[in-house]
């Protein structure tokens, strides 16, 4: 297909939610609104290409083969442009012995199931783009925990980190537990303009996750983090304070969920007093188990920042009682003592 620069009318997007996956990111995608998944396929949105979604559970298509058509047709490079959305974790199918981890569809010609890593072959090439939504997709998630049996990584794990789509673009990684349906549907409409030529390809970090929605931590944009800084710390979940001593994660993990809410801006983790556990992290869910305990150097962080703490939480406490009080000069009383002095007068 080659690289486009031009601007596309017209985009298909082929998304297989077939990896090692509960399906959870489809589902949250129907709360976005910012833009809805039903607005961009219907063409609500000014600018973008005419979409044509191919999602099992998203689209009106039903199921079989009339379903599998487009993917058919993507594969033998009979239908262009698209994008290509992967969700769930991708099997190692080396390692499956005589039989499979995870398929999409039979074969026509065997009658045996296609392996999902075989659509991702043929498919990703192909694709203008390709965007991984959700930790699983992105970086393996929970089904690539240690101990599991499938060899179970994410996409790039299993393209390579450097690979680039028919457009030009490298993988694009929007990760949550599920994903932040915002989060997604705004990069989807980003990469959907660039490929109207109406805008630049979406900034990424070196994780391949939008800079804009995980270029800060949970930390910088929560509610509790004032008393972090007063070293006020719940001892519960039922505090609003932070909750970093009974297990939030939130000072290292990069998401913008406290800051943008999981519905119309309302919820997500330490905004209704459940902690972060780091789900957006290519380290989950490894590297923040068990869950629920103090991460690693919370305690020597809480400790450290105790004493400064507790004196500005004093000095704020002052300086609080003294805004909270009336200027001597509000009174009833026969004499003006506010010091207004009336020089104009002989």
């Amino acid at each position: 297909m080659g690289e486009h620069t031009s601007g596309f009318d017209e985009m298909h997007i082929l998304w297989i939610s077939e990896g090692m996956s509960c399906d959870g990111d489809t589902v949250s995608v129907t709360a976005a609104s910012q833009p809805a998944i039903e607005d961009v396929v219907n063409g609500l949105v000014p600018g973008l290409p005419k979409v044509h979604l191919h999602n099992k559970v998203l689209s009106p298509t039903v199921g079989g083969e009339h379903f599998l058509a487009p993917f058919r047709a993507a594969a033998r490079g009979e239908l262009e442009p698209f994008i290509f959305v992967m969700e769930g974790s991708v099997p190692n199918e080396r390692i499956n012995g005589d039989g499979y981890w995870t398929s999409f569809g039979n074969d026509p010609e065997t009658g045996e199931p296609m392996t999902v890593n075989t659509w991702i072959d043929q498919l990703a090439p192909r694709a203008w783009a390709v965007v991984a939504i959700g930790t699983c997709a992105t970086y393996g998630g929970i089904h690539a925990m240690a101990g599991n049996p499938t060899g179970c990584m994410g996409l790039a794990d299993y393209l390579g980190w450097d690979f680039r789509s028919a457009g030009g673009l490298p993988i694009v990684n929007v990760p949550g537990c599920p994903v932040q349906p915002e989060n997604f549907m705004e990069t989807l409409t980003w990469v959907l303009f660039h490929a109207a030529g109406s805008a630049p390809p979406p900034p990424l970090d070196a994780l391949l996750r939008p800079q804009w929605l995980f270029g800060k931590t949970v930390h910088e944009g929560c509610d509790r983090a004032a008393y972090y800084e007063q070293a006020d710390f719940a001892g519960d979940y039922n505090s609003p304070k932070c909750q970093v001593k009974v297990g939030c994660w939130g000072p290292v993990v990069n998401c913008n969920v406290p800051k943008r809410g999981w519905m119309n801006g309302v919820g997500g983790c330490p905004n209704v007093g459940g902690i972060c556990i780091g789900c957006t992290m290519p380290g989950f869910p490894d590297k923040f188990m068990p869950f629920m305990d103090m991460p690693p150097g919370g305690s020597l962080s809480s400790m450290l920042i105790k004493p400064y703490g507790a004196f500005i939480r004093r000095m704020r406490g002052i300086t609080n009682h003294t805004a909270n009080t009336e200027p001597r000069w509000r009174h009833n009383r026969d004499a003006l003592t506010s010091g207004f002095d009336p020089r104009w007068r002989p």
